[in-house]
């Protein structure tokens, strides 16, 4: 009899663990995915580091430290990156003049995230998807369809958009890097007591989602993509589906916000989160 409760239990309840389909074995920051995806991080999270990328640029942290005001943090930022990745300067990066020199200087940091804004299944996605891959070690699971087979179309596409994306950028990978350090910089300067954002998303069915188990009425646990959008305001997510998905998203979790930069998203309200293991509430509009 105890044997079939505790069974019953832990169908109940799953063990919440980040499956090991969904992960890799390293990465580069200071948690390993089999840690930071799973759903007690969620429940307790901690400050999440990608390797070197604070210390390296020390300089511009401190020079950060010493501005009061946002907006003018975001722009020395900003002007930071111009400079420290030749943005401007495409020759001096070893770019050889010719036709794919406007695409090329294009191809950064806010070209990226803006991309996302408006297709998360485009190039811009799979270089982002491919970016939380290599840095936290978790596998994305869709792009433009299932990336679940290996050896599918879906994933092949999804591989090459990616490599086509990278193919004669400046360092895009490490502008992203410190894109993400400056966000987790701001969200504790301003947020300092918080230490999640309550999210939501917009649904038509939970079905679509990978389910992990259920945790009542209303509650799932489910596996994200390893990059997702969210919205801060439950009015806004109203427009995107019949139902509503709400999470609390742990604070190290976020990778971009809207009001981060100037410019950088659409909507004052969208948040790109890490993904993994979370427990969410579905309610309907």
């Amino acid at each position: 009899m105890d044997n079939n409760r505790q069974i019953a239990q832990t169908e109940r309840h799953p063990t919440p663990t980040l499956p090991a389909c969904a992960r890799l074995p390293m990465n580069r920051c200071n948690l390993p995915a089999v840690i930071l995806g799973s759903l007690t991080y969620q429940q307790h999270p901690v400050a999440l580091e990608i390797d070197g990328i604070r210390d390296f640029h020390a300089g511009l942290f401190t020079t950060l430290d010493s501005l009061p005001d946002q907006p003018t943090r975001a722009q020395r930022f900003m002007d930071y990156m111009t400079v420290r990745f030749l943005l401007e300067e495409p020759e001096e990066a070893g770019l050889m003049p010719g036709r794919q020199r406007k695409s090329r200087v294009n191809a950064n940091y806010l070209r990226l995230v803006r991309g996302w804004s408006f297709d998360s299944d485009g190039r811009e996605g799979a270089v982002l998807k491919r970016w939380v891959e290599s840095r936290f070690g978790l596998l994305a699971r869709h792009h433009a369809g299932s990336l679940l087979d290996h050896s599918g179309d879906a994933y092949q596409r999804y591989l090459l958009e990616g490599a086509r994306g990278l193919y004669a950028t400046n360092a895009l990978e490490a502008q992203l890097d410190l894109l993400y350090t400056y966000c987790q910089y701001e969200l504790r300067r301003e947020q300092s007591a918080a230490s999640h954002l309550r999210l939501y998303r917009g649904i038509n069915r939970i079905d679509d989602h990978e389910i992990l188990g259920t945790c009542g009425a209303g509650r799932y646990r489910v596996l994200f993509n390893n990059l997702n959008s969210f919205t801060s305001h439950r009015e806004r997510a109203d427009e995107f589906g019949d139902y509503i998905l709400m999470t609390r998203a742990p604070l190290p979790k976020v990778f971009f916000y809207n009001r981060l930069l100037p410019g950088m998203l659409r909507g004052e309200d969208e948040y790109v989160v890490i993904g993994g293991v979370y427990e969410v509430e579905i309610s309907t509009i």
